[in-house]
């Protein structure tokens, strides 16, 4: 599933094609929104915005487009307005003189009117937003502060998107090996100074993600790694799909395994129970 940093990324580009454009045609693939297609069609888009996992893109009309990806759903543009030859089910469609953008496999789509936003089943619920600009560490340490008290495992509670937005399995996984904390640690059971260093994790990590496109490993390695010729997708984490590899940092294996019921990977030597 995409996780904020990907969401954000997507919703740069969206915004570079839509924002400020006018809609010259709209499609939607459920019965349910085809009403929405003469609503929208010709007025202006004025923002793009990335809430947690989910895109809302708003119209001057006063509606807004809200969609999760879910699982598989993905963004594709069209520069010249051609439809991507993709092998997906096209949800939602929408094109301008600048261009197009095409919505895959999602099946989370829903068109709000402005008042409708701030009690929406997801939105309403969405916790601090790590990608924003606004959100300092301090603020990321008022908000793990609240659960304290909780019995929850790190685990859990770090991809319940009511917490912190943004963060899912892998950036969950990465963030807690580089604080050196194992998944079924529960906050309740950590100090001041490992609650500090979580959230000076979470929030450097998940920025991290974003400006580099996915990269959660040590920036230096990382580009060392690169450099030998190494693959994105095996220099990019520290732990997270390396099940059965070195830890760079302590040597000792990678495992993968359940982790209070979600699937996970950690180095138990630096990560102990």
């Amino acid at each position: 599933m995409p996780e904020g940093p990907e969401i954000q990324r997507a919703r740069d580009e969206l915004a570079e094609v839509l924002e400020q454009g006018k809609v010259s045609k709209i499609f939607f693939a459920f019965d349910s929104l085809k009403p929405y297609q003469s609503k929208l069609k010709n007025s202006r888009i004025i923002e793009v915005n990335a809430k947690g996992k989910a895109m809302l893109i708003r119209f001057s009309n006063g509606y807004t487009i809200y969609s999760h990806n879910q699982l598989s759903g993905k963004w594709f543009i069209s520069p010249d307005g051609q439809t991507p030859d993709v092998k997906r089910q096209l949800r939602l469609s929408i094109h301008m003189k600048e261009g197009a953008a095409f919505l895959y496999s999602a099946s989370d789509i829903s068109v709000l009117k402005e008042h409708e936003l701030a009690s929406h089943s997801y939105l309403s619920k969405l916790g601090l937003e790590l990608l924003s600009a606004n959100t300092t560490q301090k603020m990321v340490v008022q908000r793990l502060m609240t659960y304290r008290k909780s019995r929850r495992s790190l685990m859990t509670l770090l991809q319940d998107q009511s917490v912190l937005a943004g963060i899912g399995n892998y950036l969950c996984c990465e963030i807690l090996h580089v604080s050196a904390l194992h998944p079924e640690i529960r906050i309740c059971d950590i100090n001041n100074q490992q609650l500090q260093q979580l959230a000076q994790n979470s929030l450097q990590l998940i920025r991290q993600s974003y400006e580099t496109a996915g990269i959660t490993n040590l920036l230096l390695r990382a580009d060392k790694l690169a450099k030998q010729g190494i693959a994105f997708e095996d220099y990019r984490f520290n732990v997270y799909r390396r099940e059965g590899l070195s830890c760079y940092q302590c040597g000792d294996v990678i495992v993968k395994g359940k982790f209070s019921g979600r699937m996970g990977y950690c180095c138990l030597g630096c990560q102990p129970v």
